[in-house]
């Protein structure tokens, strides 16, 4: 007999990404108001860029997903991994790859961009989930688990390290080795690649300067205060200055020209100042429910590709999220990746919501 198939999703999980989404984009007009006076643009020139190309599409692609099978996303999994890697090698293509900050991460079609990343992160996650569900019983082996994974996740890092966008990486690595585990992976295993990991992220340091200075703000909070330890000291004096209960919603001093990309990578520190410890400790808190849901939802999946499939689009949401908080309070180094459902970027909440609705969609057969 098949699984139950139910008529309505999980409202619990739906209530949550809700709020998240909603106080998102709160949070986002506020942060945004220092930086459009500064541009001289309308203030709500962010807020509606991000209702018009991350949250028109990401609801569409959203309600699609909680609607379309989980399971037939098993027979895309291979073609949408090898779109995600064209698409994401197509930054290099002149006139089509835009150039940020040194960085080569976004494919520009006229006045709207897209970053790939964002969906080369789903797509290998999709694609381990229908691999690893093939090969239940194998995932422990050497030469049926650990050397293939290795290959795979070599292939979707390589491109990374060259954009380079080692904040993704980072996020793509951790998710990959929980999703390994979960899988079947030995731990002695996962243990082997962490240090693999460790000594190539070590090489990586070295070889460019800005990131061996991260590492030194991340070890001393002092080092450069006005430079590479310019962004940490203004998010931890934002952060510190919102007490318990905070300034109160619009009156944070540190968006105005003070705090780098506070509608970016920034945005935690913004409403920490704003809302203080309680408002900052209930987004974490809102994020912890939304991990504790997600996984709940995949546990009771009817079979390995679904329980795989949740588990994966639950890591990559809470794994870069709370890097993102972990990066902006001095407890990790700085990273650039935004904090999903708030930062600005419509490539990743589209995805986000993409994944939220695929978890909608499996919380039907559970």
């Amino acid at each position: 007999m098949g699984a139950r198939i139910k008529v309505n999703t999980d409202p619990i999980f739906k209530g949550i990404v809700a709020t998240l989404l909603i106080a998102g984009f709160f949070i986002l007009a506020s942060a945004s108001i220092g930086i459009t006076a500064s541009m001289e643009a309308p203030s709500y020139f962010f807020i509606l860029r991000q209702l018009m190309m991350g949250g028109v599409v990401g609801f569409i692609l959203f309600i699609f997903a909680a609607k379309f099978p989980y399971k037939k996303w098993k027979n895309w999994a291979l073609a949408i991994f090898a779109g995600s890697i064209l698409l994401t090698a197509a930054v290099w293509i002149p006139g089509l790859g835009l150039k940020v900050g040194g960085a080569v991460r976004w494919l520009s079609f006229g006045p709207f961009s897209f970053q790939p990343a964002e969906l080369l992160k789903f797509g290998l996650i999709l694609y381990l989930s229908a691999w690893f569900s093939s090969r239940v019983g194998r995932t422990s082996s050497l030469r049926g688990g650990l050397i293939p994974f290795l290959i795979i996740m070599g292939i979707a890092s390589s491109l990374l390290v060259l954009q380079p966008d080692i904040g993704t990486l980072g996020v793509l690595a951790i998710s990959g080795l929980f999703l390994f585990l979960i899988a079947g992976g030995k731990v002695t295993h996962v243990l082997a690649l962490v240090l693999i990991g460790l000594i190539l992220l070590g090489i990586l340091i070295q070889l460019e300067p800005y990131r061996r200075d991260r590492l030194l703000v991340f070890l001393n909070p002092e080092h450069d205060p006005q430079g590479a330890g310019y962004q940490v000291r203004q998010s931890l004096i934002a952060i510190g200055s919102g007490g318990l209960w905070g300034r109160g919603f619009g009156m944070s001093r540190q968006k105005f020209q003070y705090l780098p990309e506070p509608v970016g990578d920034s945005i935690f520190a913004v409403a920490a100042e704003e809302f203080g410890f309680i408002g900052a400790a209930m987004i974490i808190f809102l994020f912890v429910l939304l991990a504790w849901r997600g996984f709940y939802i995949s546990r009771f999946a009817p079979d390995a590709f679904g329980k795989l499939l949740g588990s994966g689009a639950v890591l990559l949401i809470v794994i870069q999220s709370m890097i993102n908080i972990a990066a902006l309070s001095g407890l990790a180094p700085l990273t650039g990746i935004p904090l999903n459902f708030i930062s600005q970027g419509g490539s990743s909440l589209a995805i986000t919501l993409l994944e939220a609705g695929i978890l909608l969609n499996i919380s039907k057969t559970t």
